[in-house]
């Protein structure tokens, strides 16, 4: 897909349009000798990715408003939209490989689309492409605990590198064998009760004695906490918790 956007349709072109497929502005002008270099490769590029991505024209001194708000200094300047807002950019002509990567990273690979879509035979896809993907780990293997395959999803958490959720739930998985006076606390966590759920791991911490055990607590708590987000008002109270509890 591409157009020429202006001053007028910018915000409905680009900015709108951005948050359903990534948009490409190619900020330009006639006299420009490189923007007469680096369209066509920017054109091409978009065109062989069909349609997962548009490529947007603007003619700088035909609009400029759109121009000054970006502050567009020199040209040619391209810059990517994504959910609203800019996300990535480059400026001068560029060769068709420095092209190609630049728009690599903007369009969904396979296994993002895969994990998108998060039926089963998807997610399990998107784990043959791209192993070891916590995106794509951490629902199937809920989905694997929750009709008793608890074996297999701690097998597929214990493939997934550097990913609070993934250690999280596998910790979780690992304390609810034989532990069901973990059960109220998790249970908590599952009808939204998080707060109440937090506080009944982190109050288990002090009393255990096995180093396991209590790291998996430690684990549990600490992915919780990775899914509310650093600014949730129960997530800073609960890290304070959890460091009392634990030193």
């Amino acid at each position: 897909m591409i157009f020429d956007a202006t001053d007028a349709t910018f915000q409905s072109d680009v900015v709108e349009r951005s948050r359903e497929l990534p948009v490409v502005v190619d900020f330009w002008a006639a006299w420009c000798g490189p923007c007469r270099q680096l369209t066509p490769i920017l054109e091409k590029a978009v065109t062989k990715r069909d349609g997962k991505v548009a490529l947007a024209k603007v003619d700088t001194d035909a609009n400029p408003r759109v121009s000054a708000e970006h502050r567009i200094q020199s040209i040619p300047s391209v810059k990517a939209y994504k959910d609203g807002k800019v996300v990535a950019e480059f400026m001068g002509a560029q060769p068709g490989p420095q092209v190609e990567r630049f728009l690599d990273a903007l369009v969904p690979s396979e296994a993002e689309e895969l994990v998108r879509a998060g039926d089963e035979a998807s997610l399990r896809r998107a784990l043959e492409l791209e192993p070891g993907r916590a995106d794509a780990a951490v629902p199937l293997a809920k989905a694997l605990a929750a009709r008793g395959e608890r074996s297999e999803a701690l097998e597929l958490l214990a493939n997934v590198a550097g990913s609070f959720a993934a250690d999280g739930l596998a910790a979780r998985l690992r304390l609810e064998d034989g532990q069901p006076e973990l059960q109220d606390a998790f249970s908590a966590l599952d009808d939204g009760e998080v707060e109440r759920g937090l506080d009944s791991l982190i109050g288990a911490i002090p009393g255990t004695q096995d180093p396991d055990r209590r790291d998996d607590l430690r684990r549990s708590v600490v992915g919780v906490l990775d899914e509310l987000g650093v600014e949730h008002p129960v997530a800073r109270e609960s890290r304070r918790k959890l460091a009392s509890a634990l030193y």
